[in-house]
């Protein structure tokens, strides 16, 4: 008996450690992560998802990153057969009581000028500003290189050779 409670204590704590979740008024901001990236990566994608509890939408306005010079909001999407990327300045919309979630692929945070390597399993101070509940400060796990956005690995969807 005693070794199943402790098996279910490791195992609370490991799931406790491993998550990080972020809170601002009725916003809840989950798990914030980036890819690794090869040594002279100029660019990464930064991923979360935002659920909004509260009876109000918000927006999403702005990021920053610690490791990158700028940080833009972006959409990807197929457009007549061609992956096409582009800001999204006006941020995007939190509808009340729904959620944004930013993934590879589609909606995301571009983090641009990079300084440095993102190396699989550090955190790396972030924020994100909203409309409403203003600026929280988040850290952006990073993630292997084949990470996916349901936490399981998938191809490297890439920025590369995308038009913005």
């Amino acid at each position: 008996m005693r070794f199943f409670l402790f098996a279910a204590f490791v195992a609370a704590s490991l799931s406790a450690a491993s998550a990080h979740d972020y809170r601002a008024g009725d916003l809840v901001i989950e798990h914030p992560w980036t890819r690794a990236t090869p040594a002279a990566a100029p660019v990464a994608g930064g991923y979360l998802v935002v659920v909004n509890k509260g009876s109000a939408a918000d927006r999403l306005v702005s990021a920053g990153f610690e490791r990158s010079k700028t940080v833009e909001i972006h959409e990807m999407k197929q457009e007549g057969g061609v992956m096409r990327m582009r800001a999204l300045p006006a941020g995007l919309p939190i509808p009340a009581g729904g959620r944004l979630e930013l993934a590879p692929g589609g909606l995301h945070l571009m983090f641009m000028g990079l300084e440095g390597r993102l190396n699989e399993g550090e955190r790396i101070k972030g924020e994100l500003v909203f409309e409403k509940a203003g600026r929280v400060a988040v850290e952006f796990k990073v993630e292997s290189l084949g990470y996916g956005s349901k936490g399981k690995a998938e191809g490297h969807g890439g920025h590369g050779g995308h038009k913005h």
